[in-house]
């Protein structure tokens, strides 16, 4: 037997064949009745909680009309939080995976349902409490999103058997071409700065390059923790860009917005969360370097990278917005970004 609970009106699932799925698996929940409650979602990915007897689970599976390669792409995130499991790296946990189309239509995996929040679903950019008044607990939410990653390049991606999840070798020699030739197929305008930022990485390179597994596009969003001070990690979600490569650039992604004082007025306003009482860039690259053992010296570097390189990928959906009021906003938002990276790449002393 399987019913919805709250949360109904969402993309139809097969609760029933999923429930056969599972009786044949040595998970929880074997011939009770299954409970599912669809999350979110949209054209790449949706996810239902799932609760059967002593399982809770989050089920994450494409919907039926996205592209066939998003099917190799959870078979990827799945890899991933495979991984990680015996980690100390926050993660949720890996349930199952099925690539079987007759059960769901899609491929789709399980993983451990968490009792936490996530920034995404902030009003009015307010932090819950006690954060949104207790500026001293607020602190640990950066150093706790810096610390996600500082574990995560710690991960032997090796022994864990992800040697052809990316292609490490020669990663910083193919960002430029790379990227670029992406930029070419789309483009539809002009972005002042992308020359002089592309000239600049060609003739650059980090001080050291240490592989590592990386997460692609971290940041507050794709971050979930537990409820309550202090603030603490419970899991770092949305793998979708995941793969090795150079560990750092995450660090950049994350930092590369981070407001120049966290004690002003403006910190507050200037991104899609409330940074006020934040620790200052500098104590978060030191946390990191830290946690992680890396060093940071070549941080700039990396944030003319994470810009250019961000740039870029927003570009993509501006140029397929249409009538889409989210990706038009995009606009501005990759003109600046290009901006910025030329400007740093033409102010820094950075000479690796």
């Amino acid at each position: 037997m399987a019913r919805m609970f709250e949360g109904a009106g969402a993309p139809d699932l097969d609760a029933d064949r999923l429930a056969g799925w599972l009786d044949g698996l040595a998970v929880p929940g074997k011939g009770e009745p299954l409970e599912h409650r669809y999350v979110s979602g949209g054209s790449q990915n949706a996810i239902y909680e799932i609760r059967r007897g002593d399982l809770h689970a989050a089920l994450r599976i494409p919907p039926p009309e996205a592209p066939a390669s998003r099917d190799d792409g959870i078979l990827r995130e799945w890899r991933i939080i495979d991984a990680l499991t015996g980690t100390d790296v926050p993660h949720t946990a890996a349930v199952a995976v099925c690539s079987d189309p007759e059960v769901l239509g899609r491929t789709f995996y399980l993983m451990g349902f968490v009792d936490g929040w996530s920034p995404m679903g902030l009003e009015d950019k307010r932090w819950p409490a006690p954060f949104d008044t207790d500026l001293d607990a607020r602190r640990g939410l950066a150093l706790q999103l810096v610390e996600g990653i500082a574990l995560l390049s710690r991960v032997d991606w090796q022994a864990k058997g992800l040697q052809d999840l990316g292609r490490p070798d020669g990663f910083h020699e193919r960002q430029v071409e790379r990227w670029t030739g992406f930029l070419e197929r789309i483009k539809g305008r002009d972005l002042p700065g992308l020359d002089e930022a592309s000239a600049w990485l060609r003739e650059h390179r980090p001080l050291d390059y240490i592989p590592g597994l990386m997460h692609g596009d971290y940041q507050f969003a794709n971050v979930m923790y537990h409820h309550g001070a202090p603030a603490r990690l419970a899991a770092i979600v949305d793998w979708e860009m995941g793969t090795v490569g150079d560990p750092k650039l995450d660090l950049a992604w994350t930092v590369q917005g981070w407001p120049a004082d966290t004690t002003s007025p403006d910190a507050a306003t200037s991104g899609y969360v409330d940074m006020q009482g934040m620790p200052s860039r500098d104590e978060v690259l030191a946390h990191y370097a830290d946690v992680s053992g890396r060093q940071v010296d070549d941080i700039d570097y990396y944030v003319v990278l994470a810009r250019w390189k961000l740039a870029i990928v927003l570009e993509q959906g501006f140029q397929r917005a249409g009538n889409d009021e989210k990706l038009l906003a995009f606009g501005p938002v990759v003109l600046g970004l290009m901006r910025d990276a030329a400007d740093l790449a033409a102010t820094t002393d950075y000479r690796g």
